[in-house]
């Protein structure tokens, strides 16, 4: 019968049943199964709901859709092409810089690729860069930006890994660097060989881009450095973001109307909050019963026996985070995973941190692994180009950013410096 129902919630998930109700079905007969009082299932979202940290997910999302919707992407895109147009490939620098800087705060990768993608492709062929090139590049930097502060990604693993979010943020930091420099070595390399021209740096550029973005500029700071500096919490970080931008937006810029724009902005912003809680407080709910019968255990005790060592665990885990990337969104896939992957992860011996950052990375990167990956079909819908054309053009990226995994997974002192010498052990 087990196998029966199983088969059953299997099914349903690859018809395109919403996946709450597939995970808050599959926990609630779980519980019944063997005779635990059902409301088990509720007990883990009520406990979500006090948390403190859950009211940083729904303010930095509405914030991120109103920088969406404004014209912050393109000052942000004439800044950093004032900043580095001038290198060989500059553009393409711009491209990637101004992409990690959005996502981070967008959280949804999506979201980059329409708004900052449909900005930054017709620039990058006017100016010379090869077609292919350019798609890869616009469909890479769509989830470029996940392992930067106040990425909601971020929070959401802290909430659910039970980890500090402020060592999570400062953990991403020189990983998410890594990344965006490695991407960015490769770009110039392919405008040095595509012979794109330049933009020669002028400081009175720079400045009127500066004084155009003067607003928006001091944000990241502002968030950083009050939360690293002790002055504020995650949390009155985010609602410091969020009443900031509305300011910024609507009554110093006045990109959007506050009667028609900001309540439409609201109500799509908080479709997606509404989405993750949901799927959040289910997920939870089956994971107590997965918890309650030793399933991390069992599995640990079945790698145990093929899977020898931490580096061999590691291995395994990034392939097997990979296949989840491809076939979950990054909200899922953390509700979902983390909690099997977490007490497994440390009997390895692997840092709770480091791990998060670990299974961030590797979803971001499942965002454009084909055959499946999410971004590679928004992509397509956006540029009316064939997916296959996509999977092409991503595929020198996608092996850049193995080998930037490969280096954040072994090499844990790049993820655990800064945590260790900010004070945060």
């Amino acid at each position: 019968m087990i196998l029966l129902v199983g088969l059953a919630f299997l099914l349903l998930a690859l018809l395109g049943a919403p996946l709450f109700t597939v995970i808050g079905g599959a926990a609630l007969f779980a519980f019944w199964w063997i005779g635990i009082d059902t409301a088990a299932v509720i007990i883990e979202l009520y406990r979500m709901a006090s948390a403190p940290t859950l009211l940083a997910i729904p303010l930095f999302t509405f914030a991120g859709y109103l920088l969406a919707e404004s014209g912050t992407p393109t000052r942000l895109v004439n800044l950093a092409r004032a900043c580095f147009g001038w290198m060989p490939g500059g553009l393409a620098v711009v491209a990637l810089v101004a992409c990690a800087g959005f996502t981070a705060f967008t959280g949804a990768s999506g979201v980059t690729i329409i708004a900052l993608g449909g900005l930054l492709y017709p620039i990058l062929i006017r100016e010379n860069y090869p077609e292919r090139f350019s798609l890869g590049l616009v469909t890479t930097g769509g989830s470029l930006g996940v392992l930067f502060a106040p990425s909601l990604p971020l929070i959401l693993y802290g909430l659910v890994a039970r980890t500090s979010v402020d060592k999570l943020f400062i953990a991403g930091l020189l990983p998410g660097i890594l990344l965006v420099v490695m991407l960015s070595a490769y770009s110039m390399h392919m405008g040095y060989r595509a012979s794109v021209p330049r933009v020669p740096f002028r400081w009175e550029a720079l400045g009127r881009a500066a004084r155009e973005a003067a607003f928006e500029i001091p944000l990241p700071f502002v968030i950083l450095g009050g939360i690293y500096g002790g002055f504020f919490t995650v949390t009155e970080a985010a609602a410091i973001t969020a009443f900031y931008v509305l300011v910024v937006e609507v009554f110093l810029y006045r990109d959007l109307s506050l009667r028609v724009d900001v309540p439409r902005v609201m109500r799509e912003s908080m479709i997606l909050v509404g989405g993750i809680l949901v799927i959040l407080g289910t997920a939870l709910g089956f994971t107590n019963f997965l918890i309650d019968q030793e399933i991390p255990m069992v599995l640990f005790d079945l790698m145990r026996v093929y899977l020898t060592s931490k580096v061999a665990f590691l291995i395994a885990l990034n392939i097997f985070l990979l296949i989840v990337g491809c076939l979950m969104d990054i909200f899922s896939a953390i509700v979902v995973v983390v909690p099997l992957i977490t007490p497994i992860a440390m009997e390895f011996g692997v840092d709770p941190v480091h791990l998060g950052i670990i299974f961030l990375t590797n979803l971001e990167i499942g965002y454009t692994t084909p055959p499946v990956g999410i971004n590679l079909f928004i992509a397509s819908f956006r540029f009316s180009k064939p997916v296959v054309r996509l999977y092409v053009a991503a595929l020198p990226f996608l092996w850049i950013r193995l080998v930037a995994l490969l280096i954040i997974t072994y090499i844990p002192g790049l993820t655990l410096f800064l945590v260790r010498v900010m004070g945060r052990p």
